[in-house]
């Protein structure tokens, strides 16, 4: 059976006992779906998984989501690299808190990310447990945003003057902005994860645009203060990257963003989308 050890932070376990690069038994599926919605991202060391290894255990948890920004790899649908060569001076991807494509009308439920060339320095991915966030968010404060309407969007990043946008130059991910990225979707700020129930916060500003109903003179301040809360240090999970280590977290609980530290050095691992949880 799975062992699972707790990371002693906020959020996230390592897992071992089981072989990804072989097909799962419902039960191991199910002991997996379990630790993870507990722990709300799984690291599985030492597995040295193929593409094919990837897309069959992503598919474990549900159907492929949609990347609607990003060039899948040569030869597949389902799989993106996230990818930074040695000699790149384009600013760090996803250095931003953010949960994954909060602006689609259903968004993912999870993400996959297999690493397959891993620097000897830097490149931590930093995990904010959301649920966490909202239990110790003081009353005066979650009055201030119980029953808020988020309106999302990707513009910021991915319209054409966006982010990586047409001046986004020299990065080797295989990014496509699009004017699409200007469309809006709402969700509650505040809401209940679709298999536990549990409240949580759902993203942030970067994503957030404001609230309905809500001028925006007065929806930013209340975005800052929301950034700064969500991501303090009590909430949150430092993971450390290894070759043949695949990592999944859940999109419903958290919020994540990539860090720096490794100038000189090529980093790339391959990502899949686990689409929203249909009961």
């Amino acid at each position: 059976m799975i062992k699972v050890t707790p990371s002693g932070q906020s959020c996230g376990a390592q897992v071992t006992g089981v072989d990804l690069t072989q097909p799962l038994s419902d039960d191991i599926v199910a002991a997996i779906r379990s630790t993870w919605l507990e722990h709300h991202v799984l690291s599985f060391p030492d597995q040295a998984m193929t593409d094919d290894d990837l897309e069959r255990f992503t598919s474990y948890f549900g159907d492929f989501g949609h990347d609607p920004f990003f060039d899948p790899i040569e030869g597949r649908k389902n799989i993106a690299a996230i990818r930074r060569d040695a000699d790149e001076k384009s600013p760090l991807f996803a250095e931003n808190w953010h949960t994954d494509w909060s602006f689609q009308a259903h968004p993912p439920a999870g993400t996959c990310l297999f690493g397959i060339t891993i620097p000897p320095v830097g490149g931590d991915t930093l995990f904010a447990n959301q649920h966490a966030a909202l239990d110790a968010m003081p009353d005066e404060m979650r009055a201030q945003y119980g029953g808020l309407i988020a309106i999302h969007s990707a513009g910021l990043a991915y319209a054409p003057d966006g982010a990586y946008g047409e001046k986004d130059e020299g990065r080797s991910m295989a990014i496509r902005p699009d004017e699409s990225a200007r469309e809006t979707q709402t969700h509650p700020l505040v809401r209940e994860h679709p298999e536990t129930g549990r409240l949580g916060l759902f993203s942030c500003m970067g994503y957030i645009m404001g609230f309905e109903g809500m001028a925006q003179e007065d929806a930013l301040p209340l975005l800052q203060q929301l950034y700064a809360w969500q991501s303090r240090d009590e909430f949150i999970y430092r993971h450390q990257w290894q070759s043949d280590m695949l990592v999944m977290w859940d999109n419903r609980s958290l919020l994540h963003c990539a860090t720096g530290g490794y100038d000189g050095h090529d980093r790339l691992l391959h990502r899949t989308t686990i689409a929203a949880h249909q009961p």
